[in-house]
């Protein structure tokens, strides 16, 4: 599955690509290179020649270095040029236990949401076929329906764009048990909730391809995988690649294991519900022989799998946040890089994390999978990428000067900012709310952004080019700060990520704001709950009996049994929430009663916060209490609306279990 910033949403999402570029590479002796001029100062840029030598000498010296320091077991990679291979190599172990290698040629890797561009591919042919319609409204095709909730329907072109409107969920991503999934009966029961308008902000929904999957399977009368087979593999040549879930035992044998690190044990094959989104297995040759169909208009060979003007209407740009940055074409995005128009996808399970490009104008493609996620904070597939454009396509930006409004700019731009993509309408919202991207101002006019960050893991310096745009300082991205209408002073910061846009965050749910919240609340709770029977001890050791009445008695336990139902709810859910990060499989119905339970000892928790608010009042009005008793009563009261406050922004008293 398509990820951006953290390992994947199957682990909440991946990384963002780092934006800086690699260092230059300069032709030395024997080498075939052609000078290209500089469009700044110093030496004209040199492009080594792309052969397959070249090439093979390059990603040698530079993949199993890679795959050594970020701890990860195995890579595959193809390159394809002018129609034909040009490289394809297997680096490290499939099976590491075994010593055994990958092969481009008949060992598996998951492709994870680069799955989707078969998905889209299907749509499309079914399209020029005058099955499907792309601005149609896709209720007409689903036995199902899906929501309407902004008086909109839905389309396919809303769905391959990722403007579906549709909020991030992760139950039942994994299928717990041997078997293969449903794809009806998993759309129909998760079906998410809209929380923006269709056809609007950008939102990436794996939701959203797998319902186009099951559009394609209803509309044709043949099972997804099997479809897949029968109108792309086949007629592609593609022998060693599949959807169907579990493996078909002539290609189990083949796949490759999949690790959290190198080192680590091999993990299960992981079965995904919604197979259209994610469920590729592939070797590298096979998706050579797709990279080159879809650089040729649909056709291999003597084979086509799409009209020449149905790939190209594929592939052209059909919309985006902004006109100056990527966008998207339909299912592929759009990458802006060394002078080149890309397009392509990004793929990730847990534990395989794959990239496919496509330049047309020079006739490449390139793919790569890696079957770790390791531990380099940097995604070693961009980093690959970057050097291989670097090497074969180097560019320097054209100069610009720092404009005078930087300053001033940089602070309004400052702030904390979260992804369109993520959970609104249940407690998974707790994850997101802590996912943030801060953008800082610096006191010469540039601004730093957490979330994107060069190979030595430091946020990036970004300078004011344009009117609230602001170029990597040491590279050629660009972020654009565009002010939502009827918003006031509000930003949405858009980024070269053309499936989600970052919208600002309001100062209450800044995430550094409820941190400071939640540490109070915890810290004050803590202690309280601690040093009860710490007190209780000390005042009969010095036999000093709290003088209070009965209702005085009750008040006081009842404040501190709201604290401990507070802290309870609020520690469990969120160490929930982290256990499900780890082990996606468990996220389904059996884990139902428990956030049942917590969920209720949570508004247990919030009810009890007025009786908590009643007692510090009381305090105040009893003139016999010290005033070190009065703030005791009014700092665990505060403690207590802490966490209801907490609990309303992340929505843990609603009591929805569809996250």
């Amino acid at each position: 599955m398509r990820s951006r910033q953290g390992a994947v949403l199957i682990s909440l999402w991946a990384a963002a690509a780092t934006t800086g570029c690699a260092p230059l590479h300069r032709g030395s002796g024997g080498e075939s290179t052609r000078e290209l001029p500089s469009q700044g100062s110093g030496a004209p840029l040199v492009a080594h020649q792309l052969t397959a030598v070249d090439l093979e000498s390059f990603l040698d010296g530079l993949v199993p270095l890679q795959i050594e320091r970020a701890d990860i077991a195995g890579a595959t990679i193809a390159v394809v040029k002018d129609g034909k291979v040009l490289f394809a190599k297997g680096y490290g172990y499939a099976d590491s236990a075994r010593k055994q290698p990958v092969s481009p040629d008949s060992t598996l890797f998951r492709g994870g949401s680069i799955s989707k561009l078969f998905t889209w591919t299907a749509v499309m042919q079914l399209v020029e076929q005058g099955k499907l319609d792309l601005d149609r409204d896709v209720n007409a095709y689903l036995d199902f329906q899906l929501p309407r909730t902004f008086g909109r329907p839905l389309t396919l072109r809303n769905i391959m764009t990722h403007r579906t409107g549709f909020e991030e969920t992760i139950k039942d991503l994994l299928v717990p048990a041997p078997g293969s999934p449903n794809l009806r009966d998993w759309l129909a029961a998760h079906v998410p909730r809209q929380i923006y308008p269709p056809g609007t902000v950008p939102a990436y929904s794996n939701y959203g391809a797998a319902t186009a999957g099951y559009i394609v399977q209803r509309v044709s009368g043949r099972p997804f995988e099997q479809y897949i087979a029968e109108n792309i593999f086949t007629p592609l040549g593609m022998t060693h690649s599949t959807f169907e879930e579990p493996l078909p035992g002539r290609l189990k044998p083949l796949m490759s294991d999949g690790f959290a690190r190198a080192s680590d044990r091999p993990k299960p094959f992981e079965v995904l519900n919604g197979a259209p989104a994610g469920s590729l297995a592939s070797s590298a040759l096979d998706m050579a022989r797709f990279m080159i169909a879809h650089l040729h208009q649909g056709q291999l060979g003597d084979a086509r799998i799409l009209r020449a003007e149905t790939a190209q209407e594929m592939h052209r740009r059909q919309i985006g946040a902004d006109p100056r940055l990527p966008g998207m074409a339909l299912g592929f995005y759009e990458e802006s890089r060394n002078g080149h128009r890309i397009i392509g996808h990004g793929g990730d399970t847990q534990w395989f994390h794959s990239d496919l490009h496509l330049i047309p104008d020079a006739d490449l493609g390139f793919f790569v999978s890696y079957n770790s996620a390791g531990r380099s904070e940097t995604p070693v597939r961009t980093e690959l990428w970057n050097k291989v454009l670097d090497r074969y396509f180097p560019y320097q930006p054209p100069a610009a000067s720092t404009l005078p409004s930087a300053a001033q700019d940089a602070r309004a731009a400052a702030g904390a900012y979260r992804s369109s993509r993520r959970s609104e309408a249940s407690f998974f919202k707790l994850p997101y709310l802590m996912i943030e991207t801060v953008v800082s101002a610096m006191p010469d006019g540039a601004i730093e952004i957490s979330e994107f960050q060069d190979l030595n893991g430091r946020p990036t310096r970004w300078r004011e080019v344009g009117p609230l745009v602001f170029q990597d300082v040491n590279g050629q991205d660009q972020v654009i700060f565009q002010r939502e209408t009827g918003a006031g002073d509000g930003l949405t910061m858009v980024t070269a990520e053309a499936v989600s846009v970052e919208q600002r965050a309001a100062w209450f749910a800044d995430k550094r704001v409820l941190l400071a919240v939640v540490a109070f609340s915890l810290a004050v709770s803590a202690l309280t709950l601690a040093l009860w029977p710490v007190a209780a001890l000390v005042r009969r050791h010095y036999r000093r009996p709290l003088a209070l009445d009965p209702g005085q008695r009750r008040r006081r336990l009842g404040v501190r049994l709201v604290c401990l139902l507070n802290l309870f709810s609020l520690v469990a859910l969120g160490g929930t929430t982290l256990y499900g990060f780890g082990h996606l499989g468990r996220l389904n119905d059996d884990l139902d009663p428990w956030l049942r339970f917590l969920e209720a000892v949570g508004a247990l928790g919030a009810v009890g916060t007025l009786g908590a608010g009643y007692g510090a009042y009381g305090s105040w009005v009893e003139r016999w209490r010290s005033i070190w008793s009065k703030l005791q009563e009014t700092i665990m009261a505060l403690a207590c609306l802490g966490f209801v406050w907490i609990g309303l922004m992340a929505h843990l008293f609603n009591f929805n279990l569809r996250y």
